[in-house]
């Protein structure tokens, strides 16, 4: 279960356009995610880390994509669940194949 969101998603979308739009332009470009988490009272970090999934996103910067990424992480869940029922049915496949044999000697 993942952890309780501690910042609003208005408030992720808000930080993330006003220090997207101040690195924009090269007069305040620099420390602008930092004034920026200062004036909304959050840590700079958790804004460089929306900022950057963001251009991510947005196609400016190579990585994972939000959407990829949920969707990698249903996959992997499925395939869980996939090798976890294959896995029971091998061991019930044996149980009755020696169920089958020992009934054959009798």
């Amino acid at each position: 279960m993942a952890a309780p969101k501690k910042y609003g998603d208005e408030l992720r979308e808000r930080a993330t356009r006003m220090a997207v739009e101040l690195r924009q332009d090269p007069a305040t470009r620099s420390g602008a995610i930092t004034r920026v988490a200062g004036q909304l009272g959050m840590h700079p970090e958790t804004l460089r880390n929306w900022v950057r999934q963001a251009e991510v996103d947005g196609g400016v910067r190579p990585g994972t994509t939000t959407s990829d990424g949920q969707r990698l992480a249903e996959l992997e869940r499925e395939v869980r669940e996939l090798r976890r029922a294959n896995e029971i049915l091998k061991t019930s496949a044996a149980f009755f194949a020696a169920a089958e044999l020992d009934r054959k000697i009798k």
